[in-house]
């Protein structure tokens, strides 16, 4: 076993994914001609399939082949799965660590606070006890004279006695209880940040993971809205002014300036980039097959769309029904895309800040799906920039 720990220490992720579903192999099969997929995926693949074929090399089997889960491959991804679920673990341990780290150092200076605000009691008694203990034997030195009936010696007496010690105005003395909710605000905004750290530094790695999924998308021409400019190819666009004189296709938007992706996906997992930089107004997102494509048009996931946009230069909206407003600050430069078709998921990321800037969940997709573009209107010279399809950066 430990011979096959460091062993597996050598492999890559990719190593341990099934080619259907582009997730770590769950139960691994091997097929007659020597590739490994999961045991449900290629069973689906085969029931609604034939002839048998393997999905990688396409190589046909003249009768169904019987699969067996291969134990050896099994044992090593269970292994890689388990040290993935540790590094979690890890982390989600070092966040308590540090939280409990940062309210122990609250805890010490709230201490710290109150000890001194108890001395500093502490000597105001002493002070006053001292003070009332002079005024009471001044004032019995003064009964005694008042005693004397000799007038003279009663001068004499009066005229030796020392001056009264001068004593506090103690109306105006105050002793503050220490001010706990700063320390306790601060101790909070403390371990926020430090967990915020923490999360941009997970957010970054779940980044890398959905990189893998990239896709090369271009875009497609018979889609686009007339006024719209696609560059030669096919990775940029935006609005000119001048309608062109093209053919009114079923696929092509007639009202709204929108183009579509060439590329569809009808399962597993698919990511792009998109840099918008310079742009006051653009939407980005998917859209399904079915979509209308004349007239005017609602962006909503019940009429097939999911979707973000920019308006003004700073209103950023999630599409969703009614649109919700998104506060993202400072504003994105680069958005990526990243889809699951099974697990109804479409998230949208700012790429640069590694951070998510809205998720639709819970979709339920049934047809194919396109990626979808609109670099809006120009307004006036201020969003004259164009969207560009970026190739996916997956260096460490």
């Amino acid at each position: 076993r430990s011979e096959m720990s460091s062993g597996s220490s050598l492999w890559s992720k990719d190593q341990f994914l099934c080619s259907i579903c582009q997730d770590v192999f769950t139960d691994p099969v091997s097929t007659p001609c020597g590739h490994n997929f999961c045991k449900t995926c290629i069973t689906r693949l085969w029931d609604a399939n034939v002839p048998y074929k393997c999905p990688l090399c396409n190589e046909h089997f003249a009768s169904r082949p019987q699969l067996r889960v291969n134990t050896l491959l099994k044992e090593v991804v269970d292994q890689f799965r388990g040290e993935a679920q540790q590094e979690c673990l890890k982390v989600s341990k070092q966040i308590i660590k540090t939280s409990h780290m940062g309210r122990h150092d609250r805890l010490y200076e709230i201490q710290d606070k109150q000890e001194a605000t108890e001395k500093r009691a502490e000597d105001f008694i002493r002070d006053l006890e001292q003070e009332i203990s002079e005024l009471k034997k001044r004032s019995s030195e003064v009964k005694q004279l008042s005693q004397d009936e000799d007038p003279l010696h009663l001068l004499q007496s009066f005229s030796s006695l020392k001056d009264a010690p001068p004593t506090k105005t103690w109306t105006e003395v105050r002793v503050h209880p220490p001010a706990y909710e700063g320390t306790v605000v601060r101790a909070v905004a403390q371990i926020e940040q430090k967990i915020r750290e923490m999360m941009k530094e997970l957010m970054k790695a779940e980044m890398k993971r959905f990189q893998q999924f990239a896709v090369d998308v271009t875009l497609d021409p018979d889609s686009a809205h007339p006024k719209l400019i696609l560059s030669e190819d096919g990775k940029q666009v935006k609005y000119g002014d001048v309608r062109k004189n093209l053919p009114d296709n079923p696929e092509r938007f007639s009202s709204c300036v929108n183009v579509l992706g060439q590329q569809s996906f009808s399962s597993g997992r698919f990511y792009f980039e998109v840099q918008v930089k310079g742009k006051t107004d653009w939407t980005l997102g998917v859209a399904r097959e079915s979509i209308s494509r004349k007239g005017k048009i609602t962006l909503s996931p019940q009429n097939g769309f999911w979707t973000v946009w920019l308006r003004n230069g700073n209103e950023y909206k999630a599409l969703v029904g009614p649109p919700t407003r998104l506060h993202l600050h400072p504003a994105p430069q680069k958005v990526g895309v990243f889809v699951d078709y099974e697990e109804g998921l479409v998230s949208f990321y700012d790429v640069d800040a590694a951070a998510l800037i809205y998720s639709f969940t819970g979709c339920s997709f049934k047809e194919k799906l396109y990626p979808y573009f609109s670099p809006s209107l120009n307004a006036g010279g201020k969003n004259s920039a164009p969207l560009i399809i970026c190739p996916v950066n997956q260096a460490d």
